[in-house]
């Protein structure tokens, strides 16, 4: 998906090529707007008003859907992967669309997982200026101060700049674990986990539960669900 300005994103929403293989069908006159063809991929052209075809058959819009998906453990969310590891969307063979994960997750890490094919809304997602919030269950080693938990509320440096504040609450205490909820509307690669390492509490499990008030809660692992418009909503709820 591409959302940069250049009408070559139409033809990547509708599933038709790449965004490289639409200039080269522009390049050689197989794309027409209005029965003209056209060969400048910096066209200008209003998708709803004029009638595009390539080679003859109308362009359509994709669909927009959306799924929550409850990522287990092993899977890396990109779109493909060099090593061979299994990547989040071999636990979609049912969904003929290309869709892309909203986020990441790491490797070692589970829970809510957004993947889409909307790129508007997942640049609303991932952007700071919306502040939607991901709220996460962390099991560290032992159990952190109070001082500690306070300063990671506050914001920390990490990698030499300031986190935003955090929300933060002890949800579990064991022998030699705790598990605490952290809730952020950053997403910085491996953030959580330098959180906690930073204060001498490294994670040894890390579980999304929830973006916005759009929550994982009985999902089964590796299942997923289509979202509606409710659900859609709810990531930009900042109430839990």
């Amino acid at each position: 998906m591409y959302y940069d300005g250049k009408n070559t994103k139409n033809y990547t929403h509708a599933g038709i090529c790449s965004r490289r293989k639409a200039e080269e069908y522009i390049a050689q006159g197989r794309v027409k707007v209005d029965g003209k063809a056209i060969t400048q991929p910096g066209f200008k052209v209003d998708p709803e008003q004029a009638i595009i075809t390539v080679d003859g058959k109308p362009l359509k819009e994709e669909k927009k859907i959306y799924i929550l998906l409850h990522k287990p453990r092993g899977y890396v969310t990109t779109m493909s992967d060099p090593q061979g590891r299994p990547i989040v969307t071999d636990l979609l063979p049912e969904i003929q669309e290309r869709l892309f994960p909203v986020g990441r997750l790491d490797l070692d890490s589970e829970g809510a997982l957004l993947l889409t094919n909307d790129g508007a809304l997942a640049n609303q997602v991932i952007h700071l200026r919306f502040e939607v919030n991901k709220t996460y269950e962390a099991t560290v080693r032992d159990l952190p101060k109070k001082s500690d938990l306070q300063r990671l509320e506050q914001g920390i440096v990490l990698d030499g700049k300031k986190t935003w504040p955090a929300r933060l609450r002890v949800l579990k205490k064991k022998k030699d674990v705790t598990v605490i909820e952290i809730i952020i509307h950053e997403g910085k690669k491996r953030q959580v986990r330098k959180m906690f390492q930073a204060i001498g509490h490294p994670v040894i499990r890390l579980k999304r539960t929830a973006y916005g008030r759009l929550r994982l809660e009985n999902l089964p692992e590796g299942r997923y669900r289509f979202l509606d418009k409710i659900d859609v909503k709810k990531l930009f709820c900042k109430k839990n």
